[in-house]
């Protein structure tokens, strides 16, 4: 059983099929070049993440949250040039679902190619009800005003109404409810009924998820062209923000620069890191591409390094247009501009903010239809799901599936039932493409790296962790005693449940430093792991528990049927190694 459930192909095996499969089949037309594939990048990345969770983080810790962000994009960088050299290596559509395969074998596979499903899945259903929100919002203020039975979801309304129904009925005024319960209450009142069912549902979500969905259909290049122009202009529209911005900081502001300590900083990891999710998707597009082994690492890094350049600048700005203090807000962006009296660039901002929104969307779709594709092209799904159409060079089926996935739920499922579940998908993904180099090179890096580096295509620069990891623990270790004593003795004396996840990761942590060090593992993928490992522990047992259903699902799948039809299964030794 074993060997069945971690069945590798070796990365000659993976190209070779492939190749095989593209003379058998239509291909997917390669016409991305590397500013395409950056803009992709930016079009991922910049989202939710810089209109929303920023304000958050920012009240938490401060202007030092501007650190932060460079400190995240350093941990991200170090699962970048993880997946940047697996893309290069192996330019086929499957991302970390491949990446995988070639390192862990047939069953880890499945479950990240499983999570990757959930991943995008999940985050486009939070990122089209965030639009939807922006885009009521945006039609309320040029005097439109949309029924709220559609532009509610279902759950919204129904636990909205019952709620201000209870707090009415102990006398409250309804003037006096939240905004979001009159909101939820006159939907549920005022929505039409059919056989006593009332109809509520978040059409404008559902819509632009349907309208992505039919772009994405009829070609890549299509989507490209969108792509570009969408962060086209959001790109403008920030810069515009931050040049107007820049003349209205107040330095005061600005002090104390971390008046939380290292503690509040920190607070902000998880939202931070939200901010960044997104260029990973880009390698869903290898064979797509013109030149992958080229492009693909190039995009990666420099979609990166533009984000890092923006996320650092606007956080500068609104710290220092304003105190840190009054950033606890759903819109930072918005409600500073509004604060100053700027109205106008305030409405400039929501329109950026639905551009915005709707290239991560069309990122996310691009993204989800290959890993579908490429799962079936092993035998693991049905061949429908591997269909390229003859016509638009798409995963035509694939990507109806995945518009109905994300579609029907955006009707029903409320913000706060998805949100974190993106955040699980991805960083299981980044754990596992870190460790796969790890595996992968794990005979390569006792050679000299001089030698090792005149392989072509990207490879991740090898630093010796016998000589690197110890001092980089160390220094760690002192800032956490310098800046954030009285945190650690709480941690260590209270015990509580909540601390369980961060009792777990230390011990793997230790255990990962005394391996690297004990066999001088690569430096950069034991980084990336360790920190990923760390930011998958400040995940809520909520969202992990649905994760987990999730995962049983997938895993009944597998064994139901993907098992039986791999076509790794009656393959040779030789044949899968060749």
């Amino acid at each position: 059983m074993n060997e069945k459930l971690f069945r590798k192909k070796s990365i000659s095996y993976i190209l070779n099929s492939s190749n095989a499969d593209f003379s058998n089949n239509p291909q997917l037309k390669r016409n991305l070049t590397v500013l395409d594939l950056t803009a992709l990048g930016v079009a991922g990345i910049v989202g939710a993440g810089i209109f929303s969770t920023i304000g958050n983080a920012a009240y938490n810790g401060g202007p030092a949250v501007s650190l932060l962000f460079v400190f995240t994009a350093i941990a991200c960088g170090f699962s970048a040039l993880c997946y940047a050299e697996f893309a290069s290596r192996i330019p086929i559509s499957g991302s970390a679902y491949t990446y995988a395969y070639a390192s862990f074998g047939e069953f880890v596979a499945w479950v990240i190619g499983w999570t990757l499903i959930m991943e995008y899945a999940v985050g486009n259903i939070a990122v089209a009800i965030s639009w939807s929100d922006y885009f009521t919002g945006m039609m309320n203020g040029f005097g439109v005003k949309i029924p709220e039975f559609i532009t509610t979801d279902y759950l919204s309304a129904s636990r909205g109404f019952r709620e201000a129904s209870v707090q009415m009925a102990a006398g409250t005024d309804f003037n006096s409810l939240t905004s979001a319960l009159q909101e939820s209450y006159m939907a549920w009142t005022n929505a039409p009924q059919i056989a006593g069912i009332r109809l509520i549902g978040d059409i404008p979500a559902f819509s632009i998820v349907v309208l992505i969905t039919v772009l994405v259909y009829i070609g890549i290049e299509e989507t490209k062209i969108a792509s570009n122009i969408m962060v086209l202009v959001k790109m403008i529209i920030l810069l515009i923000v931050i040049s107007v911005g820049a003349f209205y900081v107040n330095t005061d502001n600005w002090s104390p620069f971390a008046p939380n300590g290292l503690g509040g900083v920190l607070k902000g990891v998880s939202a931070v890191f939200f901010a960044y999710i997104g260029f990973d998707a880009i390698s869903t597009t290898a064979e797509e591409c013109r030149n992958p082994q080229r492009d693909l690492p190039r995009a990666m890094f420099y979609s990166l390094i533009i984000c890092v350049v923006l996320y650092v600048a606007i956080s500068l700005v609104l710290t220092g247009m304003v105190s840190y203090k009054e950033l606890a807000v759903g819109d930072p962006l918005a409600f500073v501009f509004h604060k100053l009296n700027i109205d106008w660039l305030s409405g400039i901002i929501a329109i950026s903010a639905i551009f915005a929104m709707a290239s991560v969307l069309l990122v996310f779709q691009v993204g989800q239809p290959r890993i579908w594709m490429s799962m079936s092209r092993d035998g693991l799904l049905p061949k429908k799901f591997g269909k390229v159409h003859k016509k638009f060079h798409t995963p035509s089926f694939s990507t109806i599936i995945t518009g109905l996935f994300v579609a029907l739920p955006t009707l029903f499922l409320n913000l706060t039932e998805v949100t974190d579940l993106t955040s699980i998908g991805t960083l299981f993904a980044f754990i596992v493409v870190c460790a796969g180099i790890l595996i992968i090179n794990r005979d390569e890096i006792q050679v000299k790296p001089e030698n090792r580096n005149e392989r072509k295509g990207f490879r991740v620069p090898y630093y010796n962790s016998k000589l690197f990891l110890p001092p980089i623990v160390l220094v760690i270790i002192s800032i956490l005693l310098f800046f954030n004593l009285d945190g650690l003795k709480m941690f260590f004396t209270s015990y509580k449940a909540t601390n369980i996840p961060m009792y777990g990761f230390l011990i793997c942590a230790a255990y990962i430093v005394y391996i690297s060090v004990k066999r001088s593992l690569s430096l950069i993928p034991v980084l990336g792991l360790l920190t990923n490992l760390y930011l998958i522990t400040e995940l809520g047992i909520t969202n992990w528990m649905r994760f987990l259903i999730w995962l049983v699902i997938g895993i009944i799948i597998y064994f139901t049927y993907s098992i039986k039809n791999s076509k790794l299964k009656n393959l040779s030794v030789n044949e899968k190694s060749t």
